[in-house]
């Protein structure tokens, strides 16, 4: 059975390189939609403890206070 015309080493490497650089750029299209959505994600939490400190009525400098506080006595419960 007759087949089709093979390929050279050299079509063979430059289809290779071809579909490398498609992947890559593939990849660093996922990567950007990815930091996308980890941004998105932070900013979801950011505005939820927002909200938090505004319905508190609290400033935010009292909102740091009172956790540093915190932490501090959880660092002192653990030793």
């Amino acid at each position: 059975m007759a087949r089709g015309q093979r390929k050279t080493i050299e079509e063979k490497i430059t289809a290779k390189e071809e579909l490398i650089e498609a992947l890559m750029t593939r990849v660093e299209s996922e990567k950007k939609e990815l930091e996308e959505l980890y941004q998105e994600k932070r900013k979801k939490e950011l505005e939820a403890v927002n909200d938090l400190i505004t319905e508190s009525g609290l400033e935010p400098e009292e909102v740091v206070e009172v956790l540093q506080q915190y932490l501090e006595n959880r660092e002192n419960a653990a030793s």
